[in-house]
């Protein structure tokens, strides 16, 4: 696969989308966009790939945010077509595979959007998030005023969205932002270990498990514990939870094929 904004790397099982405009501190195009998504395709029927990681090229910057350039010239019909970026990042927050943010410098409007897109967001010290869109007065449109609002609750994300206030790291990890905070030369070996400890575990789990969170969480608890309830009726049928079972009771690694 061979694109202009994005770079793929692979490391095993681990895919990396590396957002690549470095001279703009990766800020997010059309063409980025449509190029994540088409890799995002790619990687979803590659039986090689269990575990997809979304950076930025360079040690600045995850991503800045939408290409202001772009952005100055949306209307309101914009705004409601298909394929933007709150669809592309929905459809990363529901991916089949497990995805993590590598966060290495800003992660600021659309970037801090798509950071929390991802499963899990593992960030460096010299990271920095924010939603700042009220300055040129748009709102987080991306799915920043939900998901912020999920994931720190409706005070603080009230606060750094009206205020536009920009937070490293610490503070992000502090406010639950993030799930991790490491030194930069740390970054990609700890994101690894992440990645690594979730390949290890049945892929069809993996998938239920995420899929039964996230309706879980849009719904109330009696239907959230249904939708559970139906994930773990699938998996009481796998192959993979008899080898999983099988390998426990035989004190052994057990090998999992996502059936």
């Amino acid at each position: 696969m061979s694109y202009e904004t994005i770079q793929i790397e692979r490391s095993g099982q681990i895919a990396y989308i590396y957002i690549d405009r470095p001279e703009v501190r990766n800020a997010l195009n059309k063409k980025t966009l449509d190029e994540m998504v088409d890799a995002l395709h790619s990687l979803k029927i590659d039986d090689q790939v269990g575990c997809v990681v979304f950076s930025g090229s360079g040690d600045k910057s995850f991503a800045a945010g939408a290409d202001i350039g772009q952005l100055q010239q949306k209307t309101m019909i914009d705004a409601l077509k298909k394929g933007g970026m709150q669809q592309v990042y929905d459809e990363i927050e529901n991916y089949e595979k497990p995805t993590i943010a590598m966060i290495n410098g800003f992660a600021l409007g659309g970037g801090c959007e798509l950071a929390m897109a991802c499963d899990i967001r593992i960030a460096s010290t010299n990271a920095k998030f924010g939603l700042p869109e009220l300055n040129l007065s748009i709102i987080p449109g991306a799915g920043g005023t939900q998901r912020l609002t999920r994931l720190v609750g409706k005070g603080k994300a009230l606060e750094l969205i009206l205020t536009g206030k920009i937070i490293d790291g610490k503070e992000a990890e502090l406010i639950g932002l993030i799930s991790e905070l490491v030194e930069p030369e740390q970054l990609q070996k700890k994101t690894e270990e992440v990645a690594k400890q979730i390949l290890a575990k049945g892929p069809l789990a993996v998938k239920l498990a995420k899929l039964s969170i996230n309706l879980g969480a849009e719904t109330d608890l009696k239907t959230g514990l249904m939708v559970e309830k139906l994930s773990q009726a699938i998996l009481f049928s796998s192959e993979d939870k008899v080898e999983g079972t099988k390998a426990f009771l035989e004190k052994r690694k057990p090998q999992f094929y996502g059936k």
